[in-house]
Parts: structure tokens; sequence; C-alpha cells
């Protein structure tokens, strides 16, 4: 999996999407062939190119897909509303409180609380519950290094994130359609894996309010819903919170949302998907392809009941 670190990037220096596409597809022939290359030179290549070293394909899902194909109620329930709607949302100044059990409550500006936080660059599978997937190259950094920077205490066993409530801007808010603020939560081992990550970008962009600007949730081994978006609260609890799917259609939306192909929504399947560009669906792997990865933090949990 590739960190890369973009100490205070300028725009002129930001791979053009399509660039970005045929640097991987290069690299990754390199890759392919072989035959005059030592692992460690595969590996090197590999981290260099953004490529998550796996046998599947996982390039990257073109910049127009992922900036206009997004499950973001606040806006409507298209998938095109949120890029039709979101263009208008003020994403500065912008605050983010941090509140409960955790030794520096405050509300913050949110570039102060980005300030000592070098940005990386992750390329990851995104699984929606609704059978679709892609692949975005996200830019932000990881959630552990924020956490511990606030210091929660012992007694912080979940962290909250609570979106913008604010129907004038995100017109979805108006219908009743969930129960608003939207609302997610990890358990605290969850948010401290070095694979969650605070995001602020896309394709070395700053990310687009139909993407979750200014600040958003990304647990790459969870449904897409996990990801909260337009982040303004971060709380620390002792108990597990009530989260917003889980409380509309608890039979539907489990508190953990692992992707697991074995466990079929009640309208659904979830064995197969479908990757956004591709005709043809592909099998879902367990945890989105990062069982190696994460399978550990939930040892002994049955997850058939723990969906």
């Amino acid at each position: 999996m590739l960190i890369r670190r973009l100490p205070d990037l300028r725009a002129s220096e930001i791979t053009d999407e399509r660039l970005y596409l045929d640097r991987r597809s290069f690299l990754g022939g390199l890759l392919g062939a072989g035959v005059a290359l030592t692992a460690g030179d595969r590996r090197a290549l590999a981290q260099a190119a953004g490529l998550d070293i796996s046998p599947k394909d996982d390039k990257p899902t073109p910049y127009d897909v992922v900036t206009t194909y997004n499950n973001y109620y606040e806006f409507g329930t298209d998938k095109a509303d949120p890029a039709e709607r979101a263009g208008a949302l003020r994403v500065r100044p912008w605050s983010v409180r941090i509140e409960g059990e955790v030794a520096k409550p405050a509300t913050w500006n949110l570039d102060d609380l980005l300030k000592p936080h070098p940005l990386v660059e992750r390329v990851y599978r995104h699984r929606c519950v609704e059978a679709w997937s892609m692949v975005v190259p996200w830019q932000g950094f990881p959630l552990r290094d924020l956490i511990k920077r606030l210091e929660p205490t012992s007694r912080a066993k979940y962290v909250e994130f609570t979106t913008l409530f604010d129907p004038a801007q995100m017109p979805g808010q108006k219908s009743d359609l969930l129960p608003w603020p939207y609302v997610e939560a990890l358990r605290m081992d969850e948010a401290m894996h070095p694979l969650t990550l605070m995001v602020t970008g896309v394709y070395g962009k700053p990310a687009p309010p139909q993407n979750g600007a200014p600040l958003r949730l990304i647990v790459p081994w969870k449904y897409g819903f996990k990801g909260g978006k337009s982040i303004v609260r971060i709380r620390f609890l002792e108990s597990r919170p009530a989260t917003t799917w889980n409380i509309a259609a608890p039979d539907e939306y489990g508190f953990y949302a692992n992707v697991n192909p074995a466990v079929d929504h009640p309208r659904w399947s979830q064995a197969r998907e479908r990757r956004l560009g591709e005709y043809f669906k592909r099998e879902t792997l367990p945890f989105n392809g990062y069982a190696d990865q994460v399978a550990s933090l939930y040892a002994g949990m049955d997850l058939r009941a723990n969906y």
C-alpha cells in the first residue's frame, strides 16, 4: 500500500488524472513483465506508481466518475444529485468540535486542525452496500494521528462523527428520509487502524463538495455509508453510539458494516459487485480485499450477527 507524503503540494505539481492513469498503466506493464526486475524492484515500482500489490486489477476509476456518481443523501437520493447540487456548499471557514472523553475538547478551525498532519495518498477500493464499487486515489492523513494528538482518555471506546446539518445548503435534509444530522461511529481500535483515513482530497486535488469536502472519513474495508462526509464534530464515547442508518433500517445496516460477501442485504446479494466502468460483475472480497490487514480486529466475533 502506497503512503506518499505530499508536503506543500502546488497545483502545478499535481498530475492530471489522465496522465495518472497512463503512469499506472506503464508501470503496471513493467510489473507485469517482471523478467528483468527483482522482487524488490517490483515492490518499489508498485509503491511509486500507487499500485496496491494484489492479484486483482485496481486501476483507479476515472475522476469524472468518482466526482459525479455519489451517495450523499443530504443533496438528494439520485447518484447525480450531489454533483448537481453541492457546488455551492461553503467549505471555508469550517470548524470541527472535539468533545467527550478526550483531554483536549475544543472547537477547532479546520485549517488549524490539519496543519500538523502531512498528507498521504492512498489508492483504496470503495464498496457501496448497493453492490457497486470504485477505486479512488484519496489524499488525507491517518485518523490515528489526529486521535493521538487529541489524547482520548482510557474511557474512550468509540469515536463518533457528526456531519453538517444545514438544510439551506443541503436540500436533502428538508426530507425526513433519515434522522439528521448524519452520524457514524467506529470502535476505537478501528479508528486507530492505519488504513482508516481522514480525507481532504481526491486525485491530487482538494475534494469537491460532492465527495465530502472539506473533511470526510474513509474506512476501506467497510461499506461506504460508514464514511461520514463534511464532518463538523468528533466525539469520544465510552458506550457505542446510535448511528444514522442503524437507526433508520437496523435490519439492513449494521453498526460494523464490514464488507462480507457471505451476508446478503435483505433486498439483494452482496456476493458480487459491479466496478464502475466495467460491464461484468466481479466477486466481492471479504473485508473488501483488506482481510490480511484488518480481519484480526474481529477475531472471535460472529460476522453474520455483527454485520
